[in-house]
């Protein structure tokens, strides 16, 4: 099992941020390795939503979401090729100043035998690109 987890201060406000991080839809166009995402069900307050990425080889999953506007969103996985487990969350503290406190975690475990560099490399090491491209989104939103 690999854990990740990682606390930022970006300059948006907290709606801003939790906008672009339930446009699911808008993933492929910024988000390395997302090749296409499929909305199975949304609401304000959740969805289920299928992710399709080509990292090292092509994957799918499904993870159910759930929504608390503007503060919070979590997900459980569902279903999927390579996962046993991805379960994570985003958390936005408005700062009070127009910036936003943005905290992600992230826990997968995945079937059959991965080296863990290559989890590892998933999680940890593609966090800081992935929380970058994110921000530069919701700054030009």
């Amino acid at each position: 099992m690999a854990q990740a987890s990682t606390e930022e201060t970006w300059n948006v406000s907290a709606d801003k941020a939790y906008a672009v991080i339930t446009d699911y839809n808008s993933y492929p166009e910024f988000v390395d390795g997302v090749s296409s995402v499929e909305v199975l069900e949304q609401s304000e307050s959740g969805a289920r939503v299928k992710f399709s990425l080509n990292l090292i080889k092509k994957f799918s999953y499904i993870l159910k979401l759930t929504h608390e506007p503007n503060s919070k969103v979590s997900w459980t996985f569902e279903s999927g090729d390579i996962f046993k487990q991805n379960d994570g969350s985003w958390i936005f503290t408005d700062n009070g100043d127009g910036t936003t406190k943005v905290t992600y975690s992230l826990e997968v475990d995945v079937k059959g035998f991965v080296p863990k560099s290559i989890v590892n490399g998933l999680t940890s090491k593609n966090l800081p690109a992935m929380m970058k491209s994110y921000e530069k989104r919701a700054q030009n939103a």
